[in-house]
């Protein structure tokens, strides 16, 4: 794998930089790179625009083609795309089909010099932002193995084959990501010290590359990660209000690196809630999520950009679970107020650690997040409403796939009084055979009318409702229950 990772991470030339696999007579300098992955658009297509110096005084026409497998691509053969002047040059492959490894080649008209960009793909651009269970913090193990379908802008500003770890932060571009040296000052790791972080490596798998290849799989359609996301971070260290800040800030670096990428992105994954579960941040997270929604349409230009995110899921802990309750049932409010927004959940997910999804877990997420980035399925079991029915409270969901099941005894639906004390009054909880969509909670005694349903509360909840699509059940509550 380390062998892997310094092949795959040589110098990609970007931007400003001189392409070094430019030959005489034209050199790339900025428009496209190396492993680079272009937004397609409603035609399904791309242009691509790339810039750079002529050697000498040359000027005149500028010829492109295309190659896929070492063939040119039908339509895409030997073609005027640009001319060179005054020392520059410049040329345009209009409506490059979604798909790849392309390789784009430019020559002077008439030369036999060529210069050449590999690796590029036309497909759909996902961010990757949030706290770490966006980062990634799996075990390195059992890892999926990369896919030359699959590029990444790392952190470093440089177009790779994607593999975990995604995130790096400690050279980042941005020094946001940065962190403290042994003087105690914010600085980029390099050098030596870079070498052995890197080797002494054991956390860093993620979703976003599971997501990716599930993705690939199922559309055929290239994909470009911008992974953008920074463990134990909060809603106010995402505000909208840091971005005049730039790389200083974790929202103004994931603006410029979008820009970067192209400007047009697919939709952006997002993980993060862990670090406002707290009784002061907690009551004001449903109104910052809304506006940091809202904010990154209106920065990026892109009034629909379509946002996944992931309900938080379990945490091993002795701190009090109302905050992070109140968190979960904020995230599950959020999601229809706004267009093209989709939540799911891994609060019925193995951990690593005390926090962090498992490396298995996340091929399970990448699943549950594809089913709703494609589009085909229902989101999964959104809690509508109970009420008493004798002595069963019938809870009903709505966008079920098929209908409820669960594996072993269902589990994870509990009530609370006003206090917050739970009432151990529920002897069975099963679903409904008349009503697929309906689960039946069997209780005892008589219930206070301040009780209110819960599902997952708490911090360690066990919870296994989900639907016949694999789609699950998110934590809920305060629920009110109807008599």
């Amino acid at each position: 794998m380390a062998a892997l990772e310094v092949f795959m991470r040589l110098p990609v030339l970007f931007c400003l930089a001189v392409s070094l696999l430019s030959a005489q007579g034209l050199r790339v300098e900025r428009g496209a790179a190396d492993y680079q992955v272009f937004q397609r658009g409603p035609a399904n297509t791309a242009d691509i625009r790339v810039e750079g110096a002529v050697s000498g005084a040359g000027g005149g026409a500028v010829e492109a083609r295309v190659l896929k497998a070492g063939l040119a691509v039908a339509g895409f053969e030997w073609q005027v795309a640009g001319k060179a002047a005054g020392g520059r040059w410049s040329a345009e492959v209009k409506s490059l089909p979604a798909g790849g490894p392309y390789r784009l080649e430019f020559r002077a008209a008439g030369s036999q010099d060529v210069a050449s960009i590999a690796n590029v793909l036309v497909g759909d651009l996902w961010v990757l932002a949030g706290q770490s269970n966006m980062e990634g913090v799996g075990n390195l193990e059992d890892l999926p193995l990369p896919s030359a379908m699959v590029n990444s802008l790392d952190m470093t500003d440089t177009w790779v084959v994607a593999e975990d770890p995604l995130h790096r932060l400690v050279d980042a571009v941005d020094k946001v990501h940065w962190r403290k040296n042994a003087k105690g000052e914010i600085a980029k790791l390099e050098g030596e010290e870079l070498r052995k972080w890197m080797a002494a490596r054991r956390k860093g798998a993620g979703v976003g590359l599971p997501f990716a290849l599930e993705m690939v799989r199922r559309t055929g359609v290239p994909v470009g990660l911008v992974p953008c996301a920074h463990g134990g971070t909060s809603m106010d260290q995402w505000s909208p209000d840091l971005k005049d800040r730039g790389g200083e800030s974790l929202y103004g670096a994931m603006l410029r690196r979008i820009q970067l990428a192209g400007g047009r992105v697919r939709g952006v994954l997002w993980y993060q809630g862990e670090s406002d579960a707290s009784e002061k941040a907690a009551p004001l997270f449903e109104e910052k999520f809304l506006r940091f929604i809202q904010q990154l349409r209106q920065d990026t230009g892109l009034r629909d950009l379509p946002f996944y995110y992931v309900q938080i899921g379990r945490h091993v802990s002795a701190a009090p679970g109302a905050p992070w309750d109140m968190v979960q049932d904020a995230q599950v409010r959020v999601e229809p107020q706004l267009p093209n927004v989709w939540m799911t959940t891994c609060v019925d997910c193995d951990l690593d650690d005390g926090i962090h999804v498992g490396t298995d877990e996340m091929r399970l997420l990448g699943r549950r997040l594809a089913n709703l980035a494609e589009g085909r399925l229902r989101r999964g079991p959104r809690p509508v409403s109970a009420r008493v029915k004798g002595q069963a409270i019938l809870v009903e969901f709505s966008e079920v796939n098929g209908r409820l099941r669960h594996a072993g005894r269902l589990n994870g639906f509990s009530i609370q009084d006003a206090s917050g004390k739970e009432l151990p009054v529920i002897y069975r909880q099963r679903v409904s055979r008349e009503a697929p969509n309906v689960v039946e909670l069997l209780f005892q005694g008589k219930l206070p009318e301040d009780a209110a349903l819960y599902y997952g509360a708490g911090r360690n909840p066990y919870v296994n409702l989900r639907d016949e699509a694999e789609m699950p059940a998110p934590a809920f509550g305060p629920m009110k229950i109807e008599r």
